[in-house]
Parts: C-alpha cells; structure tokens; sequence
C-alpha cells in the first residue's frame, strides 16, 4: 500500500492510485478531526487544485463521483502546465 502522506508529488502517482486516495479520503480515514485535517491537506498539496477540497465536499453539478474529481486535478494540471499522473501523457 502506498504511504500517502510520504508522496510528495502527484507525479509520483498514477491516475489510478490517486483515484484510491480519494476513495480512502471519502471513508473519513483519521479518528479524529485534526487527522482528518491532515489528509484533506494532504490531498490539497498533491491535487494543487484552486478548489481544494470544495472537489471532494461540494463538487458541481454532475461532477459528484471519485472518477470526477480525478479528472478534474488531471484537467487543471494539463491545462495549467502542472505535472501529471505517472502514466500521464503529458
């Protein structure tokens, strides 16, 4: 199993692991709120996304489900020259 928060890079990862990463995230992983925290940050320095965790707490419309939110950190990465997924082809 990867160690999450020892990545330090999304380029480390690819499309599939983070897609687990943010259904591990959806499970509420820590035992506490502070933990929780931590992940949530944890996804926000990897994603580096505008939104942050507003993809995984309050997503638009028809943009709901775990493979939507993957999608979305891969669009924003591309189109604003950030690095990809490990098997990413850009």
């Amino acid at each position: 199993m990867i160690d999450y928060m020892k990545t330090k890079s999304i380029s480390e990862l690819t499309k599939q692991e983070f897609l687990d990463f943010v259904v591990f995230l959806g499970m509420a992983p820590g035992n506490t709120e502070a933990e929780n925290s931590r992940w949530n940050r944890k996804f926000e320095d990897l994603a580096e996304h505008p939104s942050g965790t507003d993809l995984l707490f309050y997503p638009e419309s028809g943009k709901e489900s775990d493979e939507a939110v993957v999608d979305e950190v891969e669009r924003y990465r591309h189109e604003n020259g950030l690095p990809g997924f490990k098997d990413s082809d850009f």
